[in-house]
């Protein structure tokens, strides 16, 4: 795409009389084995001319550094010729030698026999001419691709914690769907966001807590202030991924949510995070709630498409180098040098810190990458992609973590922009890689041992080692804990799991695989009736009770033919009517006389 704001220069000569003389004669005394340089523009025009030409411009080429020729090759990999300063800097980190900050060339250096101003006065070398490109391209390379910095370990930071998602996350999966399993996850019936006792109720089962974790008393109010991340991430990410859904007002499992009780953890988790790419169920910038404006009027309808964002982020972050640690804001920089860059509104006019007029992200410097769309990355990254156990983490309190928030207008009561600026670095780990297919195949950084198990007749069970986080649910769905590795076979629960979708058959094949010897037959006998039981009732309807004044009016209502087939008796003055019937069977008593006010 090419960046130019200015016309391309076609020819040399063209850039050369745009030039003043101040600027060629001290170009000629920097060119290889110069000598003295005439005193006529006309005459240096020429001789600079000559020196672009055959092995003269070869020579002139070697003699620049490293950095120039990278930015000479930036330019002819536009097509115009046209050299970003801003991008320039942005993939490298550093800018050609003599460019100050207002893009020009302080003084003249090897550079200006490359790049030429497009206009007499006041303009930037910015441009290789077209005839200048042309020769250039016979001999010098492309640019290298955008890369992401990356080391194998982090740098010593004061008060910053690590947090290796990989193993919680397969944990948490199956702690949280057996949370909703019990009907303990209320959301919001509009948003279908939980609230902060549904959060508190997730956190307190979740491997290591939440990254600012306030479930216990003593947590600090700064922390409570934050609020949930994970907590909150994983009711949206289930409801996302269709492995739960509104049940009234608490989320139950689907089909599919049962189903994902008895996968391996890392299908789950990556059918999670391809649903989450395309979910229209939350827009991940509407977590950083002290931007106003996003959600009426003008300012909603210029939000672009949260899936294209996801796709954005997600597509940079499939560039990252697995195991290695990445900073944030290399991060930022090679999203928007590696063509990743992604709007988050389409009028920054209409966002807002406190007030809508002074404090509009509209003016110049508000809306910077870093201001609207580093937040919303931060926030996928952090909230989402973590949780899930994509990447790993490093991570600071958010208060005066990031500055570059502070000039702006209705700022100036905030101890951070987002909840999510404490987020310093992340390391795509193997599970991530395997999420963002990167990987074929998961390969866990701690291989997962199958526990083995004892299974007496009497109907306990005992582990020999410590069970895996998808093994303890799995037990835990049919049998009582009774002690750290022995549990007993509990009727109750068997009978509640299978009724909830679960198959006994699976169960029985969990077993059987983790104990040298044969099942007993009391254990088989035990799944065996289990699985009778909870199959030998089924709801056909649901009926109304409804209590007649005496006993010949129910008689007559259960035996007259305009009523008959609409009610049972179920006992000597009441009547039972399917829902489905009520008012049939209302409209059919009325013609008999009978009326049914309500109760």
């Amino acid at each position: 795409m090419a960046r130019a704001l200015s016309p391309p220069l076609i020819t040399v000569h063209e850039a050369l009389e745009l030039a003043s003389a101040h600027l060629l004669r001290p170009m000629l005394g920097l060119a290889p084995g110069a000598a003295p340089p005439p005193r006529r523009k006309a005459d240096m025009i020429a001789e600079i001319e000559g020196l672009l030409c055959g092995d003269s411009l070869r020579r002139l080429w070697d003699a620049l550094d490293e950095t120039q020729q990278l930015a000479v090759r930036e330019a002819l990999d536009t097509p115009v010729g046209y050299f970003d300063r801003h991008h320039f800097e942005l993939k490298y980190g550093r800018l050609p030698a003599g460019f100050e900050d207002d893009g020009g060339l302080s003084t003249a250096t090897l550079l200006h026999f490359f790049l030429y101003a497009p206009r007499r006065h006041g303009a930037a070398p910015t441009i290789v001419p077209l005839e200048l490109a042309q020769r250039l391209l016979a001999f010098v390379p492309p640019p290298p691709e955008a890369e992401v910095p990356a080391a194998e370990e982090l740098p010593e930071t004061p008060r910053l914690t690590r947090r290796d998602m990989e193993q919680p996350a397969r944990h948490d999966l199956f702690a949280v769907l057996r949370l909703v399993e019990a009907g303990h996850v209320a959301v919001s019936t509009s948003t279908r966001r939980p609230g902060a006792a549904a959060s508190r109720r997730v956190a307190e089962v979740l491997s290591g807590g939440d990254f600012f974790d306030a479930t216990g008393s003593e947590a600090p109010p700064w922390v409570r202030e934050l609020g949930p991340i994970r907590a909150f991430a994983w009711p949206c990410l289930l409801q996302a991924a269709k492995l739960a859904q509104l049940r009234g007002s608490k989320l139950a499992l689907t089909k599919s949510g049962r189903a994902a009780l008895h996968r391996p953890v890392e299908a789950t988790l990556r059918t999670i995070w391809k649903r989450w790419l395309g979910n229209k169920l939350l827009d991940e910038f509407s977590r950083v709630d002290t931007i106003k404006g996003q959600t009426r009027g003008s300012g909603r309808r210029t939000m672009t498409p949260a899936s294209g964002r996801r796709s954005a982020v997600a597509d940079a972050l499939a560039a990252c180098p697995p195991g290695r640690w990445v900073c944030f804001d290399d991060f930022g920089r090679f999203m928007q040098a590696g063509g990743f860059d992604f709007v988050v509104n389409r009028d920054p006019w209409n966002l807002y810190l406190g007030e809508p007029g002074y404090g509009s992200l509209g003016y110049d410097g508000s809306h910077d990458w870093a201001i609207i769309e580093g937040r919303y990355a931060l926030c996928l990254l952090f909230e989402y992609a973590a949780t899930l156990g994509l990447i790993d983490v490093a991570y600071a309190e958010p208060h005066d973590a990031r500055l570059d928030y502070t000039h702006l207008w209705g700022s100036e009561d905030l101890p951070y922009l987002s909840r999510y600026d404490g987020l310093q670095y992340f390391r795509l780990n193997p599970l991530g890689a395997y999420c963002l297919g990167i990987a074929k195949a998961y390969a866990p950084s701690t291989p997962i041992a199958r526990a083995a198990l004892t299974v007496y007749p009497d109907l306990s069970i005992q582990a020999a080692a410590a069970l895996s986080p998808e093994e303890q649910t799995l037990l835990e769905t049919y049998a009582a804990a009774e002690a750290d590795d022995v549990w007993h076979l509990d009727r109750d629960k068997a009978l509640a799991a299978i009724e909830n979708g679960h198959d006994p058959d699976e169960f029985r094949e969990f077993l059987a695989a983790r104990d040298d010897q044969p099942l007993p037959e009391t254990v088989e006998g035990f799944l065996a009736a289990a699985k009778r039981g909870a199959r030998a009732l089924k709801i056909r309807h649901t009926a109304l009770l409804i209590d007649c004044a005496d006993a010949e009016i129910a008689a007559r209502l259960s035996t007259d033919k305009r009523t008959a087939k609409l009610c049972l008796r179920a006992g000597e003055r009441v009547l039972a009517v399917p829902t489905a019937s009520e008012a049939a069977f209302c409209k059919a008593a009325r013609a008999m006389g009978y009326g049914m006010p309500p109760g």
